[in-house]
């Protein structure tokens, strides 16, 4: 009885240490064309629509080859989803709908860079980017609007002008960011890359 108890015990033991961190979120990046698919094909196979799935891969034509590797964009669960609305709330409170799009593309464009953390939770809490983390006002629901922004913003990967930050230079100012190139610039916020 003893014996059958401490080895239950090491194999839950065993089992919890191997468990995923909870923000460790493993999203499939890329897809390898197989023989008969088509952009149409794999764009419905991951719930794209076959414009984004061509931007995302600078493709000015549907043609595809077996063993290909396509990029696709990032995709979010629903938790992530709301984490980023909240971002979004609290970093463009009284901006423009375009300008709450504008924030989560940010946030976005850096999963897929090379210069920043490749998962949302990463992003988000990464240091001192982002003043709601450092506040606490990410914790803070998201209205409707920044909702909407977030799904807005997923669909509208491939089609931005891959901006990496942004910033209110009313409020903040950056000896770094005045060296990089303005994409945009929408109601209180300077975007950059």
């Amino acid at each position: 009885m003893l014996k059958r108890l401490l080895i239950t015990g090491l194999t839950i033991a065993g089992a919890l240490s191997f468990s995923i961190p909870a923000h460790a979120h493993a999203q499939q990046n890329v897809h390898t064309v197989q023989k008969g698919e088509s952009l149409y094909k794999i764009a419905n196979k991951y719930g794209i629509s076959t414009q984004q799935l061509q931007a995302v891969n600078d493709k000015n034509s549907a043609m595809i080859y077996p063993g290909e590797t396509l990029e696709l964009p990032v995709m979010l669960d629903e938790s992530e989803k709301d984490l980023l609305a909240r971002l979004v709330e609290a970093e463009a409170k009284g901006e423009s709908y375009a300008g709450k799009v504008a924030v989560a593309t940010v946030v976005l464009n850096r999963i897929e860079s090379d210069r920043f953390p490749d998962t949302l939770y990463n992003v988000i809490y990464d240091g001192i980017q982002f003043s709601p983390v450092l506040n606490g006002t990410i914790n803070d629901p998201a209205g409707q609007e920044s909702k909407r922004a977030v799904q807005e913003a997923l669909n509208y990967q491939g089609f931005d002008r891959e901006s990496l930050f942004f910033y209110n230079p009313g409020k903040a100012s950056s000896d770094y960011l005045s060296n990089q190139e303005v994409t945009t610039v929408i109601g209180n916020h300077v975007f950059l890359r």
